[in-house]
């Protein structure tokens, strides 16, 4: 045997230039589709077929079921879908993750693609320096379509091939030639191989270079691909680890699908493989899938048998994943009792939805990620509005439990604190990433936005400490000052709600105007205020002291106009 470790890691570099090709062509689509992907997710409905259909459509764009499972279980988590809107979206991603095999399998063995790849990498490379971001993305894609196929080539080269080394047929006949047992013991390392290679793709390619290789029978090879199904699922489970209840139970569904999938299929295996065998006989294959491999063919025959096995392999992956969708379609209900009797909720801890528990990582497109952190500045405003309505609570109704709610406010502020951090944190993790420039811009309009939303949080809770400095001064603002205190706070209170509509809906042009109408008026209350406030003064009709108290208030509540208005700016920015 002439092989050494120095092929292995030939090998081994091989692979990794495939994966690293996989990684620039699906980064450049991502970016070429942008907000389109959003668009996408934003049509999920709770209809199944139309979730398996936009499974399929991401999962092709993305060019990996796991990248795709993995931002499914993270919109589940932010709250962004539901259990039963993933579903679908997952079966879809089993389907659109056959797309790569069948790209390998068309162009990896039957064309000399490493030259093609050449020359396609030489057209497109001087557009990576051209300012239309379209035309970077697209050549972006190009080389990384390019390099995936140098990677495949060289992938093909290492693999040693068995005529001049026939150890390795004896080697391998010991684990393939045990009838059933070498079936299940292959797809146990399919199932190995996908979770420490972290891509089914991947996988995929090894397999079909095996078999083209003659390492390994079709029904082995079909076994790695069952293996392989299993495998693609550990990466949305270790993504859910950190995850609330929802995202367990998406991971959970993800792996028992894939399970039962591969469970009914090694019951009916050779049965399918004869379907499988019979379908591309029927479309004009002139040679069984089942055709073995001879050192000593022809390279004509040896081309055929090459062509008639990497075809039927992605074949068998795609009817196998389609047929699943179909066969598990209507027990989805049922599934979906039972991944929520096996993940049962924990509470209010597992139940809420905030950043705290979104750390599976940033989504494979940066756009994505922009929208989960979106969500979580929706929900921070949401958070400080009731902070807001805190105050005015304490100030005006007086409550029964004082020393509760101001605990409550304080506890509010605490929270509003770390999710900035965490936000913050996740926003400069997008940045560090390639960038579209609409997209940078988006991320700097959110780190903005995130502390303006803090800084009104703080100045909320500086307002209860205004309050409790009157309270220990046991002293009350007379009912007509306490009145135009009032109108003040519901003119801010008006600005949370503008606020907090924009962050959840689509730009409306009556938005700048509505934030700016009432800013002026928060203005033009504190001017006036401040007028009153001295002619008091003068007539002796309060004490300096609930002056100086009264001054804050409205100070304070000026200050959040501004900042609210510096937050609905940056919205109306990122529109």
């Amino acid at each position: 045997m002439t092989y050494s470790i120095w092929d292995f890691l030939g090998l081994l570099g091989s692979l990794g230039i495939f994966i690293y090709g996989m990684k620039i062509m699906s980064e450049g689509i991502q970016k070429l589709a942008g907000s389109g992907l959003r668009k996408i997710l934003k049509g999920m409905t709770s209809n199944r077929a139309m979730g398996v259909l936009t499974g399929f459509i991401v999962t092709c764009l993305v060019q990996s079921s796991s990248a795709s499972t993995v931002m499914v279980v993270s919109f589940v988590n932010a709250g962004l879908l539901n259990l039963g809107e993933s579903m679908g979206v997952v079966m879809g991603a089993n389907i659109g993750t056959t797309i790569t095999g069948w790209i390998i399998a068309l162009f990896g063995f039957k064309v000399k693609i490493k030259t093609v790849a050449i020359i396609l990498i030489g057209v497109t490379f001087p557009m990576m320096f051209v300012k239309k971001n379209s035309l970077k993305h697209f050549a972006e894609f190009v080389l990384g379509f390019g390099i995936l196929f140098i990677g495949l080539d060289f992938l093909k080269h290492a693999v040693p091939d068995i005529k001049h080394n026939p150890d390795i047929l004896v080697f391998l006949q010991q684990y393939t030639q045990g009838g059933f047992g070498s079936i299940l013991l292959f797809v146990l390392i399919g199932t190995i191989l996908t979770v420490v290679i972290q891509s089914s793709s991947a996988t995929m390619a090894v397999t079909l270079v095996m078999l083209a290789q003659g390492w390994i029978s079709f029904p082995i090879a079909a076994a790695m691909v069952l293996g392989e199904n299993i495998g693609t699922t550990i990466t949305a489970n270790l993504a859910a680890i950190v995850g609330n209840v929802h995202a367990k139970r998406t991971a959970r569904f993800h792996t028992i699908f894939n399970l039962t999938g591969v469970i009914w299929m090694l019951i009916a295996f050779y049965w399918f493989i004869d379907v499988v065998d019979s379908i591309q006989m029927a479309f004009g294959g002139k040679e069984s899938v089942y055709m073995p491999y001879d050192a000593n063919a022809p390279e004509e025959a040896s081309l055929l048998r090459k062509s008639t096995t990497t075809l039927g392999l992605s074949l068998f992956h795609s009817l196998f994943n389609i047929t699943n969708v179909i066969v598990m379609f209507g027990f989805v209900p049922f599934l979906e009792k039972l991944v929520i009797k096996l993940q049962p909720s924990r509470g209010e801890v597992d139940e809420r939805f905030n950043l705290k528990y979104i750390s599976a990582g940033l989504m494979d497109t940066a756009e994505l990620s922009v929208e989960e952190a979106r969500k979580e500045i929706q929900l921070m405003g949401r958070l400080v509005e009731k902070m807001f309505s805190n105050v005015i609570i304490l100030l005006f109704k007086e409550p029964r439990d004082l020393d509760k709610l101001i605990k409550k406010i304080k506890k509010r502020e605490d929270i509003t604190d770390r999710i900035e951090v965490e936000i913050t944190n996740y926003l400069t993790k997008i940045s560090e990433s390639d960038l579209t420039e609409e997209t940078s811009l988006k991320v700097r309009r959110m780190l903005r936005m995130i502390n303006d939303i803090e800084r009104v949080a703080d100045i909320v809770y500086q307002i209860t400490l205004h309050f409790e400095r009157m309270r220990e001064a046991k002293t009350k603002l007379p009912e007509e000052v306490k009145k135009e205190l009032g109108e003040m706070f519901d003119l801010v209170y008006d600005g949370f709600k503008l606020m907090n509509h924009n962050l959840n809906t689509e730009y409306e042009e009556s938005s700048a105007k509505k934030v700016y109408e009432v800013e002026n008026k928060i203005n033009q209350m504190r001017d006036e205020l401040q007028q009153r406030h001295y002619s008091r003064l003068e007539k002796g009709a309060y004490s300096v002291q609930d002056g100086v108290i009264f001054l804050d208030f409205v100070n304070s509540a000026e200050k959040i106009g501004d900042h609210l208005e510096n937050v609905n700016e940056s919205i109306i920015g990122m529109k």
